[in-house]
């Protein structure tokens, strides 16, 4: 019984070396099966078979480890990974086991990868199969930049932000270059029409600027006939025109009669429509274009049809437009009138050239008519905001600088300054900082002592 338990006691440590060999073992296991019970026996056998494959399992791993040392020893430079440690750093060998460890396509394989080293790539001949071969070239592939043509929505969209900028610089040179980069195409003539219709919603400033450009793309991106049509499509569009700009067929005619007088469009343009026109809108423009084509010879380059033209032109034109503008006040008294013909100019930046010349217009005249008058002008101005506080003031302090100069001319200068100045500020028109900063009548003074310190006259 003691026998019996002992065995049961080893049997149950597998991994503890057994004190007896293997006959004493088959002779103790001979001895004991007589008293042992079917399921200890069977149990036992069982732990017999476990124990033999850990054996075998140990003497396989120890020859692994041992044939592994050996060729890390041989070869040079490959480190040795212990075992449980991970794979070797910069192995190339498979992880499935497969493969002879080596690197992919001779190391000259993976993304951006230009070959094997020394490795020399010879030109590749044109295949005949390519849509781009061309055999007038002799096999030459050609490459070319090609701009899709616009329709007419997508040439709206495009057309609209040139034109609206070509207001802002004036230089038509640029939109030229624009022009150029587009494809047109069959739609080449629209350019003009909308450039117009654009021109119609805006100012007089920007009607001249157009009329210049229509002059200048004519020969250079547009034809003559390309104008005509441009200029059918807009007679035809006109009674739509008018919901918007009711003036549409006077402005018209007067492009007409520009871009004819330019040589923009042919001189037999107006005599296509003799007899033919059926819209009474359309047949005022075209008499409004056969009119200003029939006055005098000098008048027919008509530059001035759309008026001054804002700051475009010179400083001497605008300060003869002002005059006159003032002078025309004068004798008629119709501030609307003034206002309206200030606001032609398209100068606000000039404004203190008004005020300068009204105030200087004062000092020259003969009574109280002129003072009155351009006190209500420039009140009127000052109220409705045409007039900023910054050029009234400009335009004051312009006069205080000249105003010994201008005291040679007119004696009493200051005496009516200090006036003008007081009526104005009762009016509101000036500030009193601006009154008070009047120059005062010079300070008198004394003749030589030969003539006894009296004081001139």
């Amino acid at each position: 019984y003691l026998m019996t338990d002992w065995t049961r006691v080893l049997s149950f440590d597998d991994d503890v070396d057994h004190p007896y060999g293997d006959e004493d073992e088959a002779a103790l296991e001979a001895e004991v099966n007589g008293n042992w019970t079917p399921q200890e026996k069977a149990l036992h056998e069982a732990r017999l078979k476990a124990k033999a494959k850990r054996r075998v399992r140990k003497s396989s791993s120890r020859s692994e480890s041992l044939s592994e040392s050996l060729s890390g020893e041989l070869a040079d430079g490959d480190s040795y990974s212990p075992k449980g440690k991970g794979p070797v750093p910069n192995d190339r060998k498979s992880r499935t086991g497969k493969g002879r460890g080596l690197p992919k396509k001779g190391g000259a394989g993976g993304k951006g990868v230009w070959g094997a080293a020394g490795m020399v790539y010879e030109v590749e001949e044109p295949d005949v199969k390519d849509p781009n071969y061309d055999e007038v070239a002799q096999g030459d592939t050609v490459y070319a930049t090609v701009v899709p043509e616009l329709d007419e929505r997508e040439l709206e969209k495009t057309v609209n932000p040139i034109v609206q900028e070509y207001f802002e610089h004036g230089d038509t040179k640029e939109v030229q270059m624009l022009l150029k980069e587009l494809n047109l195409g069959h739609h080449k003539y629209e350019f003009s029409s909308l450039a117009v219709s654009l021109s119609l919603e805006g100012k007089a400033s920007h009607r001249e600027l157009t009329s210049r450009l229509l002059r200048d793309l004519v020969g250079k991106v547009l034809s003559e006939s390309d104008m005509a049509r441009a200029f059918d499509k807009i007679l035809k569009e006109l009674p739509d025109l008018m919901l918007d700009t009711p003036e549409a067929p006077q402005m018209l005619g007067q492009f007409i009669a520009r871009a004819i007088a330019d040589h923009a469009l042919p001189m037999a343009f107006l005599d296509r429509y003799k007899g033919k026109v059926d819209c009474d809108h359309a047949r005022a423009a075209l008499d409004r274009a056969a009119v200003l084509l029939s006055m005098k010879r000098e008048m027919v380059r008509l530059d001035n049809v759309w008026g001054v033209g804002g700051g475009l032109r010179p400083v001497k034109h605008l300060v003869k437009e002002m005059n006159f503008l003032l002078k025309e006040y004068l004798v008629s008294g119709e501030v609307k009138e003034a206002e309206r013909c200030l606001r032609d100019l398209e100068v606000p930046h000039f404004h203190h050239e008004l005020v300068y010349e009204a105030v200087v217009m004062v000092l020259e005249s003969k009574g109280d008519t002129a003072v009155k008058m351009m006190c209500k002008l420039l009140q009127a101005f000052w109220k409705i905001g045409l007039i900023t506080v910054d050029q009234m003031n400009r335009g004051f302090q312009r006069v205080y600088d000249e105003l010994p100069e201008i005291n040679l001319d007119v004696p009493h200068a200051h005496s009516i300054m200090e006036s003008f100045t007081d009526l104005c500020y009762q009016e509101s028109v000036i500030t009193k900082q601006l009154r008070d900063s009047c120059p005062s009548r010079g300070r008198k003074r004394f003749v030589s002592e030969g003539d006894g310190g009296l004081i001139k006259n």
